[in-house]
């Protein structure tokens, strides 16, 4: 026999979906005949599988630890207390990310939520099986200091919320709790928290300016275009990409280069490199759609061999909402990461040097 006891990222669900994840490798149909014949129980008693969980219910398996395993695709084992844990290659994954991307940082961190500044070259989440990824670092990072964790995992991964490309620096948010996944989602989607990323583009740009578009991608070559006026006379219809709105801000100018400030207001794939690049000033080392000859340039110059991005500011709402409970600890705050060595050294290099106000 096997118990689990609810946690906080477990309740409020209903306890079928519950099963579901925990169990992943069985059928809805021997989940329900478990329930029926009582081989799996909750707090003691019979059940239908629509019970809604509470903290510190306790959900029984009575498997042989073989059928368990099988179903739940993880081994497990007694601790030294008598308590179970599980274990499967995904825990070593975890493991092995947090100790190979000890450059990543934390910023901020709550018992839901956790701010990183992740380097440039790191993936946010996988784009093949083998890749180690800020997602695994993060679950990593948390069974490090909190081991107990790992028997969550059957049915709750903390994870990333928004994505950066790979060469772009700066800050991911990430929910701890079930709470903090589902509050920050909401405030990524009704744009109530604001995201800030310094660049430095091709051209000399003046005045501060919001810039707006329609999107699409090319999923073969992972690229996107922007159309800034649609003609609706030809067609009649709404185009078929993404509505998009990028506002900027110029921080110094000059010899050819703009140093800028950039507020992502939509926020999709490649949006702030190809808007720019849209516009006429693409950003410096982008090799997909920037300039190729100001880039090969400055990788002799300055070893530039990425786009030069990073999320430096995230500013969290003032009050709280009903819609975002867990979110409360960091209303009203703003969170900053440094640019990277390599930007700054560009900075300085090209002379971009902000205007005292």
């Amino acid at each position: 026999m096997r118990s689990v006891t609810i946690g906080r990222n477990q309740a409020g669900q209903r306890l079928d979906k519950f099963l579901r994840k925990y169990l992943p490798n069985a059928g809805a149909g021997f989940i329900y005949k478990m329930l029926r014949k009582k081989n799996i129980t909750l707090n003691g008693k019979k059940a239908e599988g629509s019970e809604l969980l509470s903290v510190e219910d306790q959900v029984c398996f009575f498997f042989s630890d073989e059928t368990l395993e099988k179903f739940s695709g993880q081994l497990f084992s007694e601790d030294q207390n008598g308590g179970i844990q599980s274990f499967g290659h995904e825990h070593a994954e975890y493991a092995k990310a947090y100790q190979a991307l000890r450059k990543i940082s934390v910023i901020y961190e709550d018992d839901d939520i956790l701010i990183a500044d992740k380097p440039c070259g790191i993936l946010t989440q996988k784009a093949h099986s083998g890749d180690l990824t800020l997602n695994e670092w993060l679950i990593g990072y948390l069974l490090e200091r909190e081991p107990l964790l790992g028997q969550e995992l059957a049915s709750f991964h903390p994870s990333v919320c928004n994505r950066l490309d790979r060469n772009t620096s700066g800050l991911v948010l990430c929910g701890k709790s079930l709470a903090g996944l589902q509050s920050l989602s909401r405030c990524i989607q009704d744009r109530s928290i604001r995201k800030y990323y310094r660049t430095i583009c091709a051209g000399e740009l003046t005045e501060p300016a919001v810039i707006r578009g329609y999107l699409t991608k090319n999923q073969t070559s992972n690229r996107v275009s922007v159309v800034q006026e649609p003609d609706f006379r030809k067609t009649g219809e709404h185009p078929s990409g993404d509505y998009i709105e990028t506002a900027y801000k110029p921080i110094a100018s000059q010899n050819g280069f703009t140093l800028l400030e950039v507020e992502l207001i939509t926020g999709k794939t490649h949006q702030i490199r190809a808007h720019l690049a849209g516009t006429g000033h693409p950003l410096i080392g982008d090799y997909k759609y920037g300039d190729a000859g100001i880039n090969q340039k400055l990788k002799k110059k300055f070893g530039l061999q990425h786009h030069l991005l990073h999320a430096c500011r995230v500013v969290f709402p003032g009050q709280n909402t009903k819609a975002a409970p867990a979110l409360e600890s960091a209303w009203g705050k703003t969170f900053q990461a440094p640019c990277p060595e390599l930007f700054v050294c560009i900075q300085k290099g090209l002379d971009l040097v902000p205007k005292e106000t």
